[in-house]
């Protein structure tokens, strides 16, 4: 049994509830973290969800797992005109809502409590984002500015005490579920979400309209207890609209709802209707009311509904997350893999002698000469080493004009993929929706901002280290010392050329594009350091040239990386197996 405040309210709840009530707490905050921002087909109707499933946890579902003994809350709902604030004052016998001919009339929610339950609703304890105002009852007729005509008061809750409702259940005035208003429409579906159960008011002439039967179906869904009332019914047709309406009903799934009928009739100067009109309904109202266990299977059947669809809404939440990681992982890939085919194509232009073309060759065969430079070539080491140092004693051309030509041919390489691959990229996500969406009016396809100069400054930076690399080989090699003094700045351009003229290594140097070009660097660096050193050092060269580029290419590739929005991998499972903990609660409930 669970032990009551001074309040009648419960001080605690069972233990089994206190344990739904921490696993719901769990998927309450984790909810706040489901964004789906990926503009994916689905992505609309999912955050729809999120919200519904948020607010229906905070209106309804918590709420009663805390209060296990609140009152029941009986929401009066239903179309445009279809006469449910009649009804309300109906019940009470006396006027309390506003009623009238103008649309939409009731514009605030009016709650309706036996006065010894105050307590149950003046805090927050259902419908926490409504303001609470308490109203009084009038000693007559309210005059014409009556509560419920408030205008602008639609994000607030009206209290009226009233002696005439039974302890144990709550009456709530809701807006029309088809209101011309779209925040009194929505608040009215808010509302019916808080329901323990749902009385459901349609007319003879409205009853097969779509906006009302789409709720129903939801009641259905959810296993709701819905009261439907058949309003002004014309005379003589009471058995044949009701037979329709009760063929609906149980078609749809409602076999089990009470159907009340009243008659089509006139109402009284206070907009009342005759004596007697609600009677059954009052009554059947009365008896829940008055019986716990009645009033705890309803509530426990509701609950179990409202937490079963939960967990579906939580099941179709988790695919939904699952699509944009799935969305956002595409994305990516498709920009590592455009960046990563233009560094891939840098490197090619490094190993198929493209580079040594141009302005490279040139300053090359200006730097070696040409003539009795290659004649030289054919003879044999020894000859060759003499000559070679003759040669760096002499006045050659400077070797940094291959240095500065390499940088500039190597330069306009890089830049020219970097921009392949920004315009593969942004073609990619412009025919994706998530990636228009993420890219909007910004025109991605070319290169960041000072782009050219970081890859200018990286080449440079390069070959330095290839330098600093040649240094280092040099050391041990005293003989070689004095080359190495003479001529570092050629042998590192040597060094480039003879990389630059490979397709597989250092092997097989006749495939060069640039043919005898290329075997004079072979030559002179062979010379100088030997054949396996030569090939170590072009080996950590090339290595060294790919991990720039492609720290380039990751950098610039940032620009449309970072648009895509935080992933978090673990939450589609984590609500996948909070959705399978709430089926299991729905069928403890």
């Amino acid at each position: 049994m669970t032990s009551h405040d001074e309040h009648g309210r419960p001080s605690q709840p069972p233990p089994h509830a206190l344990a739904a009530v921490m696993l719901l707490e769990e998927i309450r905050a984790g909810l706040d973290g489901v964004t789906l921002p990926l503009a994916l087909p689905d992505a609309d109707q999912a955050r729809r969800d999120a919200s519904a499933a948020r607010a229906q946890l905070d209106d309804y579902i918590l709420p009663r797992y805390r209060s296990l003994d609140a009152p029941l809350l009986a929401v009066v709902g239903g179309s445009t005109g279809a006469g449910k604030s009649t009804l309300v004052n109906g019940l009470v016998g006396h006027p309390v809502t506003r009623a009238g001919a103008i649309r939409p009339t009731t514009r605030q929610p009016i709650l309706l409590h036996n006065p010894a339950e105050a307590a149950w609703f003046e805090g927050q304890r259902v419908l926490p984002g409504l303001a609470r105002i308490r109203g009084m009852l009038a000693a007559g007729p309210p005059p014409a500015g009556r509560p419920g005509e408030q205008s602008g008061a639609a994000d607030s809750l009206l209290l009226v005490a009233d002696p005439a409702v039974p302890a144990g259940i709550a009456l709530l005035d809701a807006p029309d579920v088809d209101s011309i208003s779209d925040r009194n429409r929505l608040l009215a579906g808010q509302l019916l979400a808080a329901a323990d159960l749902w009385v459901f008011v349609t007319t003879a002439n409205r009853y097969a309209d779509a906006v009302p039967w789409k709720l129903l179906l939801d009641a259905a869904s959810r296993d709701i207890t819905v009261a439907v009332v058949l309003d002004r019914v014309p005379q003589g047709a009471e058995a044949e609209v009701s037979q329709d309406l009760r063929r609906l009903l149980d078609r749809e799934g409602l076999a089990g709802s009470r159907l009340f009928i009243i008659a089509e009739t006139v109402l009284d100067a206070h907009g009342m209707l005759p004596a007697g009109a609600v009677d059954e309904l009052r009554e059947w109202l009365a008896s829940l009311a008055s019986d716990a266990a009645g009033r705890a299977d309803v509530a426990r059947r509701t609950l179990s509904g409202a937490v079963r669809a939960l967990a579906q809404r939580i099941t179709d939440l988790a695919g939904s997350v699952r699509e944009q990681e799935r969305a956002a992982a595409r994305l990516e890939a498709d920009a590592v893999a455009a960046y990563g085919d233009a560094a891939a194509r840098i490197l090619d232009a490094t190993r198929d002698g493209a580079l040594l073309r141009g302005e490279v060759l040139a300053r090359w065969q200006d730097f070696v000469g040409t003539g009795e430079f290659f004649r030289t070539l054919e003879q044999n080491v020894g000859r060759f080493r003499d000559r070679l140092g003759a040669f760096f004693r002499g006045e050659p051309a400077p070797a940094v004009r291959v240095e500065a030509a390499i940088e500039t041919g190597l330069q306009a390489v890089i830049v020219d993929e970097a921009a392949n691959a920004a315009e593969d990229t942004d073609r990619r996500w412009r025919s994706d929706p998530a990636g228009r969406q993420l890219l909007g009016p910004d025109d991605l396809s070319g290169t960041e901002p000072g782009f050219a100069d970081r890859a200018a400054a990286e080449i440079r930076a390069w070959q330095e280290a290839l330098m600093e690399l040649i240094r280092t080989e040099g050391q041990g090699k005293r003989t070689q010392a004095r080359w190495l003094s003479f001529g570092i700045n050629g042998l590192g351009a040597a060094l480039m050329i003879v990389m630059f003229s490979m397709t597989a290594g250092l092997t097989g140097l006749e495939i060069g594009v640039a043919g005898g070009t290329a075997v004079v660097g072979q030559r002179l660096l062979e010379a100088v350091f030997g054949e396996d050193a030569v090939r170590r050092m072009a080996d950590q060269a090339r290595k060294d040239l790919a991990t720039r580029c492609e720290g380039l290419l990751k950098d610039e590739q940032q620009k449309f990386l970072q648009r895509l929005p935080a992933v978090n991998p673990a939450l589609a499972q984590a609500l996948a197996a909070q959705a399978g903990e709430l089926a299991r609660l729905a069928e403890r409930a």
